[in-house]
């Protein structure tokens, strides 16, 4: 035998001594200790009763378990099948407990230990098999988004006088909204459900680990679909956002037919009934209740007869949502309702002119930045609707973009006030926002009082990228959070009210970017225009800006909001670069997606629009040279966000920006390329005056088909 052979011989000896050694140590503790040693031969007992979802979570344990030592445990009917400790899942039946709490303890059992967990209710008892994962296994509850698998380990000892007492949510309702889901919709297409049953599957899985208890399936989906079905089997409650009252799919209402409450009532009460009854008896549903026009817009778009007449038109909402309650109640009658106000809703409940019955819970809606629009009206048993992600044209879409302290000032603030009746967060595509994700479900869990902003990065970091890297990840986030320039702001705010700043998003530099060069070449406003002629109705279209004036104001604007803001983004690039090195191997590749190619898309994006704004201006004093150079700066910004986001794309994510139709930032490289052959000649073929925001819903609803709401 070699020298080499020999050093790895020994080398192997003393690690198989050591673990032998930690195993017997491990042993002896706990046998003197007379804790509860969970490991490979432990079982997890589970009652043939138990109920579905129940039961999906218990499969879940049995993964995290396999992962963590190395074997899948057996799951039984009785804890005298077990040789060993047993992890007996119990659902509770004491009415007098909070409900979805629970309790996770150790007790003797026949001779053996017994860890047991306990949920006052199904969701409680889901939420003590989660929990255990997450505190004794070490499971990551956002793993799936993360790739953050835990360590392997041969056993895990639990006290023997363990027993801890998880109480009821300080919200009770909080749930996910995963809206204009654009690149999950790219990245796992399906002919069926749009989004792969897969990716819904772990979607619900998430919101569970996380504690959370309702789902809106997506953005435009039919109450039939499978995804709805998925929601359901998972024990999360059914919802739906402001725009689909009911559950209707408006942005398929048939083409011709009225959609007008004033003039025709009768066809949208049938429409509302219809979707009423494509819900399954024994699905729980929190309907969402009110008024909104097609595609996400003001109803007052639809019916002239309150245009410019709040009173009237609260009066109609308000009728719509008395007509709402009753069918459901003919066949629900145990039902519970909350109403969104979004936009024109948060104004006329403001102003009065709303008619909210009592067993309706008034939701008020952020900006789509975090800031709530209840200009300090709220008031104890009420709710929010909150953003981590927006897509809007001008928030973020690829990135995080809400501050985690502006997260736990706003639900704090709630909190305060008994505000706690329903929390639903927008999380767009999840995977860019999981952070901002994980704060708000921890926050509205726990508490927003339980841990300070730094608290929870310290905990974040920790989970993600290691101890070491805590003290300089918390300072690329705070710098991070601090250099995009800042908006006007959403509108024109009365003296007395809040007052709200935002930050640039990462689809206000793409799409003023695209503005601006195409309005530069062809002299001409951007018209959106739909693609096709579908049977059902299609969006609503609108000149989005244009014309000489608008280019050269925005110009002017940009180069010196950017131009601002280039030195901060350049700066958090650097550190983020700088940082990697403290983040475990392991780890780096997450690090690539949440912390560079995120800090690369803002960085890159500002370059762009900035040296777009530039060589407009210098077109126009006639410095053509000047402007193709700064045209081809942008390409080159486009070029190096393009390569980073490929290093986001590993392994399971492949393709992962294959559907970034919304902020489009292949779209912008490819118009900045035009551009910059354009300035050289202008004899450059162009791309049609058209504004590409509606392609993804192209996308996003083609596994419907042709398929209309049905108002018969």
């Amino acid at each position: 035998m070699g020298n080499r052979q020999r050093v790895v011989a020994l080398v192997g000896l003393f690690s198989l001594t050591a673990v032998v050694m930690a195993q017997t140590m491990e042993k002896a503790s706990s046998s003197r200790a007379g804790g509860a040693v969970v490991n490979a031969r432990t079982v997890i007992v589970l009652t043939p009763d138990a109920k579905g979802p129940v039961r999906l979570a218990t499969e879940d344990l049995a993964s995290d378990m396999s992962k963590v030592f190395g074997a899948k445990p057996k799951i039984v009917s009785s804890a005298a099948d077990a040789g060993g400790t047993a992890i007996v899942i119990h659902e509770g039946t004491d009415a007098t407990r909070p409900a979805e709490s629970f309790s996770i303890g150790v007790a003797d059992g026949g001779g053996k230990k017994v860890v047991r967990l306990e949920g006052a209710d199904m969701r409680g008892t889901i939420y003590a098999i989660y929990e255990f994962s997450q505190e004794f296994l070490g499971v990551d509850p956002m793993y799936y988004w993360t790739d953050n698998e835990p360590a392997r380990r041969s056993s895990v000892v639990l006290a023997a006088d363990l027993h801890k007492e998880y109480p009821a949510p300080v919200f009770k309702y909080r749930g996910w909204f995963p809206n204009d889901e654009d690149l999950l919709t790219g990245w796992a297409p399906d002919d069926k459900t749009g989004i792969a049953p897969a990716v819904w599957e772990k979607i619900d899985e998430t919101i569970l680990r996380l504690k959370g208890n309702i789902v809106v399936p997506g953005t435009w989906n039919f109450p039939d679909e499978q995804e709805m079905r998925i929601a359901g089997e998972r024990g999360l409650i059914l919802t739906q956002h402001h725009a689909m009252p009911l559950g209707v799919n408006v942005a398929r209402w048939p083409k011709d037919v009225p959609y007008n409450f004033s003039t025709h009532p009768e066809i949208l009460e049938r429409a509302w009934k219809n979707a009423v009854a494509a819900i399954p008896q024994d699905q729980e549903v929190l309907w969402s209740v009110g008024l909104r026009g097609l595609s996400d817009v003001s109803y007052a778009s639809m019916d002239p007869s309150v245009v410019g007449n709040d009173k009237r038109l609260g009066m109609l909402i308000s009728k719509a949502i008395d007509e709402q309650i009753k069918i459901v109640r003919e066949r629900f009658p145990d039902a519970k309702f909350v109403t969104d106000l979004w936009q024109e809703g948060a104004r006329l409940e403001q102003a009065g002119l709303l008619k909210i019955p009592p067993e309706v819970t008034l939701v008020w809606a952020d900006t789509g930045y975090g800031d709530p629009q209840d200009n300090g009206l709220v008031a104890a048993g009420q709710g929010i609707y909150f953003h981590v992600a927006m897509m809007n044209g001008r928030a973020n879409q690829l990135t995080e973009m809400v501050p985690v302290e502006r997260i736990y000032e706003q639900l704090g603030r709630y909190q305060k006030v008994g505000a706690t009746a329903y929390f639903l967060v927008n999380t767009s595509d999840v995977r860019p926002v999981v952070m901002t994700t994980r704060a708000v479900m921890d926050a509205v869990w726990e508490g927003a009082d339980k841990k300070t902003p730094d608290e929870f990065y310290k905990e974040w970091i920790t989970e993600e990228f290691g101890a070491k890297a805590v003290p300089a990840v918390t300072e690329f986030y705070k710098a991070y959070f601090g250099a995009p320039a800042l908006t006007q702001p959403f509108r024109p705010e009365p003296e007395g009210t809040m007052h709200f700043t935002r930050e640039y998003g990462d689809q206000l530099y793409h799409t003023e970017g695209r503005e601006l060069m195409l309005n530069t070449i062809l002299q001409t406003p951007i018209v959106s225009v739909p693609s096709q002629a579908p049977k059902w109705e299609p969006p609503r279209y609108n000149t989005r800006s244009g014309g000489p004036e608008w280019v050269d104001a925005t110009a002017k604007r940009e180069i010196m909001a950017c131009g601002e803001a280039q030195p901060r983004w350049d700066a958090v690039w650097q550190k983020a670069v700088a940082d990697e090195g403290l983040v475990p191997a392991a780890r780096r590749n997450f690090y690539n997606m949440a912390v560079l190619t995120m800090a690369a898309t803002n960085r890159d994006s500002n370059r762009m629009l900035l040296e777009v704004s530039h060589a407009v201006e210098d077109l126009k004093v006639g410095d053509k040279a000047k402007a193709e150079n700064e045209a081809q700066q942008a390409v080159a910004a486009m070029d190096h966000l393009l390569t980073t986001r490929k290093s986001a794309e590993y392994g399971k994510w492949k393709n992962w920006y294959r559907g970034d139709w919304l902020s489009g930032v292949a779209r912008t490289q490819e118009t900045a390329q035009i551009f910059a052959k354009w300035i050289d000649d202008p004899m450059t073929p162009v791309p049609p005056a058209m504004d590409w925001e509606w392609e993804a819903y192209y996308h996003i609803l083609h596994h419907e088909d042709d398929r209309s709401v049905d108002v018969r």
